[in-house]
């Protein structure tokens, strides 16, 4: 008995049903008329594949956290500044004004 050949496309498509759409590994063989362990191991071969584009995008995930953060705490400390400047100048006397001519 020969052995079949299945395409790459065949192959990816059988694993993103399981992946992707949430089909049982069993339902999907049955389907296809392929066997659970045949699917279990191209499952198995599609993460191991994937999984360094994870950990790639766990290290850019953490950079932008790390920018965002550090964005958060300058906006933070400007907006205390500020907040104390206006609290100053709210204590100041009025006198100031006394000096600009009013208009009516």
């Amino acid at each position: 008995m020969q052995r079949a050949k299945y395409t790459a496309e065949f192959k990816e498509e059988a694993v993103r049903q399981v992946i992707d759409r949430g089909h049982s590994v069993i339902d999907v063989a049955k389907r296809l008329g392929l066997g659970d362990g045949l699917l279990y191991t191209w499952v198995k071969k599609f993460k191991a594949a994937n999984e360094p584009v994870a950990i790639d995008d766990m290290k850019s995930m953490q950079a932008e956290l790390n920018r965002l953060k550090a964005e958060l705490r300058r906006t933070t400390e400007e907006r205390d500044i500020l907040k104390k400047a206006a609290a100053y100048f709210a204590k100041q006397p009025r006198s100031i004004w006394a000096l600009i001519p009013s208009e009516t």
